[in-house]
């Protein structure tokens, strides 16, 4: 599905792109209240791959309790213009999800310029691979195992959402995905690509990267739910970057919904309150059988 020029015109990638990304890496980490710390366990430096000689780590969160019913599993993609931050940088939202019964896995993946694409789509693929291959050990339903991601790390999440499948290798298909100000079309760059060429390479018609990292390019009727939030005065990541692929899954019939956030710049719209809100509902519908979302609503209401 190719932009229109009018679309294009606008994504223009500026110098300030990656410096908006670089702060927003450093500042996007929304530490754990003390009431999620009480509803959770936390377990660090779990190593889910290795890649030579680096050790790839997760983080799970689970929530606190006794039951030894299956739960639904969140992989949870840091962002940082796929060169800095974290698996702590979202913290926040682990510890929202967990509190709502989901069993998180916030991870780290290898970053460029020293790892160019697609090292940062395998490292995810390789935790999902992870997640159902532990599955029982996480008290993990392996077949409700959801995704969310913001910036670079909804760009990731989104390019899971229509290039998932499942292998000899393993299963690196996801069941739902929400995504936050994330890029998804990559081909039609205005500057030719030279703003990404730190993490792509040089474009050209022997790097294929440009298509291979378009969550766009491989729509179809298959891929699962994905909700995206952006907000509406983001100039880092605008809206028109992740537009292509929501109009693209909803003709090709797939559920997808955006959540505008009227005034909210890129920052901003990664911690607001009732986007996330919206978005962690969606995971519910998607992701939670009805008993246990009656169940969560019973337990909220309760005095």
């Amino acid at each position: 599905m190719k932009p229109t020029l009018t679309l294009l015109a606008r994504i223009a990638i500026n110098p300030r792109f990656c410096l908006g990304l670089v702060l927003a890496a450093t500042l996007w980490i929304f530490p754990p209240t003390c009431q999620a710390q009480n509803a959770f366990e936390l377990e660090k430096d779990v190593i889910y791959a290795k890649r030579g000689e680096q050790e790839l780590k997760l983080d799970v969160y689970s929530p606190k309790d006794e039951s030894e019913e299956l739960r639904p599993a969140i992989l949870v993609v840091h962002g940082g213009a796929w060169r800095y931050g974290n698996r702590k940088q979202l913290a926040s939202y682990a510890t929202a999800l967990s509190e709502r019964g989901y069993v998180c896995f916030a991870i780290n993946y290898r970053l460029a310029p020293k790892h160019k694409f697609p090292a940062q789509i395998e490292d995810c693929r390789d935790a999902v691979k992870f997640i159902r291959e532990q599955a029982s050990k996480y008290t993990v339903d392996a077949k409700r195992i959801g995704a969310v991601g913001y910036s670079a790390g909804g760009h990731l999440v989104s390019l899971l959402a229509t290039t998932g499948e499942a292998t000899e290798e393993g299963n690196t298909r996801v069941q739902a995905v929400v995504a936050g100000g994330a890029p998804t079309e990559f081909r039609f760059m205005p500057d030719g690509g030279k703003g990404l060429a730190y993490w792509l390479g040089e474009s050209g018609k022997d790097n294929d990267n440009y298509k291979l990292a378009s969550a766009t390019a491989f729509i179809s009727k298959d891929d699962c739910p994905v909700f995206f939030f952006n907000g509406d005065s983001d100039k880092v990541v605008p809206l028109m970057w992740t537009q292509p692929l929501l109009d693209g899954l909803k003709k090709a019939g797939v559920t997808a919904e955006m959540y505008k956030i009227e005034g909210a710049g890129h920052l901003q719209a990664a911690g607001d309150g009732k986007a996330l809100q919206a978005a962690w509902d969606f995971f519910d519908k998607q992701l939670q059988s009805e008993s246990e979302v009656v169940g969560k609503i019973s337990s909220t209401s309760a005095p």
